[in-house]
């Protein structure tokens, strides 16, 4: 049977994991409600 504790143990996540965590987590992006708000008073601007 599998020790899952002891697996565990001997991992360590590869550096493209940890770069892309790092690139992902200083990003601003804007995400889709970003972008509803933002579009928001545009459109009713126009009005």
């Amino acid at each position: 049977m599998i020790d899952f504790d002891e697996e565990l143990k001997g991992f360590s996540p590869s550096l493209e994991v940890s770069q892309a965590e790092e690139d992902i987590l200083s990003n601003d992006l804007k995400d889709i409600a970003d972008i509803v708000l933002q579009m928001t008073p545009d459109l009713r601007a126009k009005e």
